[in-house]
């Protein structure tokens, strides 16, 4: 069976072990609390490299004639010689390309396509003025020693100063694979990302940013103007980037231009089976692109976005584009699916998935979350894919729960699991494994890059919430995301946001959690529970030496003892210990976690029975939960079976599988 299929079945057979006597949760209305309306953010960004094109698509050969303009200027401060172009279509033209040949598994589907793929430049000229400058002859498109083509140098005639704008004039075709994650066809079907010869990511310095395209990381570019025009054959139905300006039908096709500024991709979809729903919410033409038969799919994607618009908007600034589509592919291309584009994504989910298995709404929201965390503020992906995937599934998980309650991840016969508990459980497990904080392609296995960019760093975020406050996290975000919208903010951004924001301590823990493979877990190794007693032996009080024998040193109905608590690993987070007195009475001490270890004295007129370290389980990252608990000697052990353990493994596993 996939991967979402196997761990809906475990999930489901341990439902009855599972069950909670508590309600059912229920969606619950928008929540938009401002989260830092004072931060002012910039309304556009800086036109660096902007793109006029056209995209003919012949449905029956699944190719693409492309060709138009690049205006790309020099945004750093020095002059640069030569050009780096990303050509990703070429990471399906054969097994050597490194998205191919990387040792890769364990995260997504199957990386083979039936169907190659490829980009071929036909035309490269450099317009100078009068002059025209023939590139297509230096072009280099592999590096000595390896096949990959999808990272091309270009040399150029003279060096271009710094604010220098250059024109480019392209022409290529596109070949697309059969789909295989984020593009290709199926039958009729066309998935069409990562379509054109686009310019690498110019940094302040006058370095390009540029590499392969890597199975586990591809974007960062630079912010412009896309002006596309699509030519398909009539009858199909496009979706694209961007609003539609201009639509005209002549010679049995169809020709949409669509044009949107403040973005640094383009993608689109055609297929003569999509099923067209509309929407505007909050101001924002939303359009659902499905499959027959995925009404009620339809309908959860659009309630998810009418909870997601203003709730997003509210904590990270409102969503600056007139549209948004949302591309369900059909069952046979699922890998097309969860995918984020600007002002489109793709979703997905089985037609028979019913509601309180909140995957369609998952993966709805955490994709349209990319619209800000990977969208908006422009990080590197392939150095620091945290920043892209950690983020917003930490603002998924934030989402979700804001929505939909206790059950955020799933609340099913009787089941209910939140989407950040799942993907906390998940994280524990490859915690000392590798850093979060590392680039793309330096991940041993799939499986570490999504429990690590995209758990770990969730519930490393969550803790941080937990532990410090959620309203100054939600703060920190919003700021962080104001500031650096337009801006492609680094680790440090965060890290100084989070300082700033929230205190040193929570800044010290970011940055060991991500840099440092930072863990933790709170422990308690020793209790002890007594009848009080004074002491005894012999004391001198007023001139005199009095002997008080042991018999006559207890306190009658009091009791004394202490919890010692300690704190394993780097990270060093407060924490609330709760003692549990016989007489079913409960007190809680607050510890700031910067020691080892912290005894906890007791004293009180009932027997102390046990502890709890972190009852209300603001620690996420707590490496070892199930010593978190002990009772005092003389008392029975307490404490339920293991079973929602395995529970929570296997719901953070299906969770993670369906929200790339």
């Amino acid at each position: 069976m996939r991967l979402w299929a196997l761990a809906v079945s475990t999930v489901l057979l341990a439902a009855t072990a599972l069950a909670s006597d508590g309600p059912r949760a229920l969606a619950g209305p928008p929540v938009v609390t401002d989260a830092a309306p004072d931060v002012p953010m910039a309304e556009h960004a800086e036109n660096v490299a902007s793109y006029t094109l056209r995209a003919k698509l012949d449905p029956v050969a699944h190719t693409v004639h492309g060709g138009g303009t690049i205006t790309w200027r020099n945004a750093s401060s020095k002059p640069v010689s030569e050009l780096w172009m990303h050509l990703y279509l070429n990471a399906f033209k054969n097994q050597s390309s490194v998205f191919m040949r990387a040792p890769i598994g364990g995260f997504r589907g199957n990386r083979i396509p039936t169907d190659w793929g490829s980009i071929d430049l036909k035309k490269l000229v450099l317009v100078d003025g009068e002059k025209r400058d023939d590139l297509l002859g230096g072009v280099e498109l592999k590096r000595p020693g390896d096949e990959d083509e999808t990272d091309a140098r270009i040399p150029l005639p003279r060096e271009v100063e710094p604010g220098e704008q250059i024109t480019l004039e392209v022409e290529w075709v596109d070949k697309l694979p059969t789909i295989v994650e984020r593009t290709g066809y199926d039958g009729s079907f066309h998935m069409v990302g990562q379509w054109f010869p686009k310019i690498a990511k110019l940094e302040a310095d006058g370095t390009f940013a540029h590499f392969p395209f890597h199975h586990l990381g591809e974007f960062y570019s630079d912010f412009g103007t896309y002006d596309v025009t699509i030519d398909v054959p009539d009858g199909f139905i496009v979706g694209a980037t961007g609003p539609v300006v201009e639509t005209k039908r002549e010679s049995g096709r169809l020709v949409q231009r669509h044009v949107q500024s403040d973005i640094h991709d383009f993608a689109w979809t055609a297929w003569d089976k999509f099923q067209v729903r509309k929407e505007t919410i909050l101001g924002v033409d939303v359009t659902v692109l499905a499959p027959p038969g995925y009404d009620d799919h339809v309908e959860r994607e659009l309630e998810t976005m009418r909870f997601a618009l203003p709730h997003f908007g509210a904590r990270y600034g409102k969503y600056p584009y007139p549209v948004l589509t949302l591309v369900h592919p059909p069952a046979s291309a699922s890998e097309a699916g969860g995918m984020e584009y600007p002002t489109l994504i793709t979703t997905g989910q089985p037609s028979w998935l019913p509601r309180g298995l909140w995957f369609v709404e998952t993966v709805t929201i955490h994709e349209f979350g990319h619209q800000y965390f990977y969208g908006l503020a422009a990080s590197n992906e392939d150095a620091w894919p945290f920043l892209d995937e950690g983020l917003n599934s930490y603002a998924e998980n934030e989402a979700m729960r804001a929505w939909k309650g206790p059950g955020s991840g799933l609340d099913f016969a009787g089941l209910a699991i939140g989407d950040v508990e799942a993907q906390s459980e998940r994280a524990r497990h490859f915690g000392h494994d590798e850093k979060i904080a590392q680039g793309a392609g330096t991940f041993a296995t799939g499986s570490a890059y999504g429990a690590l960019v995209y758990s770990r760093a969730a519930a490393l975020l969550e803790t941080i919430a937990r532990a410090y406050g959620k309203e100054k996290m939600d703060r920190a975000l919003g700021v962080y995301m104001r500031k650096f919208r337009f801006k492609h903010p680094t680790p440090k951004d965060l890290i100084a946001t989070i300082r700033d924001e929230i205190g040193p301590g929570a800044a010290e823990n970011l940055h060991a959690g991500l840099l440092e493979k930072g863990w933790v877990d709170y422990a308690i190794t020793q209790t002890s529970s007594h009848p009080s007693r004074s002491a005894a032996g012999m004391f001198d009080r007023d001139g005199k030496r009095e002997t008080i024998s042991p018999d006559k040193t207890l306190n009658p109905n009091r009791y004394d003892g202490y919890v010692l608590v300690v704190r394993r690993g780097t990270l060093r987070f407060p924490v609330e210990i709760e003692l549990v007195s016989t007489d079913g009475s409960r007190s809680r001490v607050k510890w700031d976690g910067q020691t080892e270890s912290y005894r906890i004295p007791y004293s009180g007129s009932s027997a102390l029975r046990a502890a709890v370290v972190d009852p209300d389980e603001r620690i996420l990252l707590d490496q070892h939960p199930e010593n978190d608990f002990a009772t005092a000697p003389g008392h029975p052990t307490a404490g339920a079976p293991r079973v929602l353990e395995r529970g929570m493994f296997w719901a953070a596993t299906l969770l993670g599988g369906l929200t790339p």
